[in-house]
């Protein structure tokens, strides 16, 4: 398969995210409603962290293996296992500390006494520290799906490299299922917030979170590196832990508590629907 071609897939895979990006600019959705959208979210994202961090961890398990048979010695088990756990720290403690650094941002700057001065107008307006927090929970939710999209192109790259022609595309089937369903869970906390955003935003979030499967796709295809998937794999474990536990603080302060649970499990199946599209096809 050509490069163009490979890339082409990886492109495809890519932009099926922009499908659920829409659901974000609901005209004032129903309290029940983004309810449910939150928990639905909730349940597509528990998904991913649980796909990241089997995928993450089948290089520390095949380590493990080989120690067990005798064919290898400790050190790959140590090196994985590294690199597994301090992914995962890095992935959620970053997060947890950029929004701390936000929130000190946010506090309102002091003027001078007398009349206002211009920047007051501005000064609460700017800035990624001054959006709405639902909006800032977006912008996480799309840098952690980046970072799993950007594990799917080396996969996707690496196949149609070594010549997989019909693994590349069924791999491609399944990502891009996946991606139509990752790209409401990036709305849909403004959707339970009840804000609009605008299409800039929602194609700036689609271009963050489904990008990176292009340009997994283009680096896959030219080398792979079983360390650098597991790297990737676990800093997007760890920011979609982040968020789940976000969005689940969102869920329990609002009432009726069974469409949390019914969103959560209908989310669940979404995505291992989904993925049994790429498990039939022998990936």
């Amino acid at each position: 398969m050509s490069e163009p071609q490979t890339l082409l897939l990886g492109f495809i895979a890519g932009a099926t995210i922009l499908l659920g990006l829409p659901l974000g600019r609901l005209r004032a959705p129903r309290p029940g409603l983004r309810q449910f959208l939150n928990a639905l979210a909730i349940g597509v994202l528990l998904f991913l962290f649980w796909d990241v961090l089997a995928s993450a961890f089948e290089p520390v398990d095949t380590a493990l293996g080989n120690l067990h048979d005798g064919t290898a010695g400790i050190g790959p088990v140590f090196g994985y296992g590294a690199l597994f756990l301090l992914g995962i720290g890095a992935g959620l403690l970053s997060l947890v500390y950029y929004e701390r650094w936000l929130a000190g941002r946010r506090q309102p700057q002091r003027f001078g006494p007398g009349a206002m001065a211009p920047g007051e107008l501005t000064a609460a307006r700017t800035g990624v520290a001054h959006w709405s927090a639902a909006r800032r929970l977006s912008l996480l939710i799309a840098v952690g799906i980046g970072l799993h999209n950007l594990g799917e192109g080396l996969a996707i790259g690496a196949s149609a490299a070594a010549g997989a022609i019909s693994l590349a595309t069924v791999l491609v089937i399944g990502f891009a299922l996946h991606n139509a369903t990752e790209g409401f869970g990036i709305v849909a906390p403004l959707a339970a917030e009840g804000s609009r955003p605008s299409w800039g935003f929602l194609l700036l979030m689609g271009l963050i979170a489904g990008g990176p499967t292009l340009v997994g796709t283009a680096v896959g295809r030219q080398f792979t590196s079983t360390a650098m998937s597991v790297i990737f794999l676990t800093l997007a474990a760890g920011s979609i832990l982040y968020v789940v536990i976000q969005l689940l603080g969102v869920a329990h302060k609002n009432g009726r508590k069974e469409l949390l649970y019914w969103g959560v499990l209908i989310g669940l199946a979404a995505g291992f629907l989904t993925d049994m599209v790429v498990t039939a096809g022998g990936a």
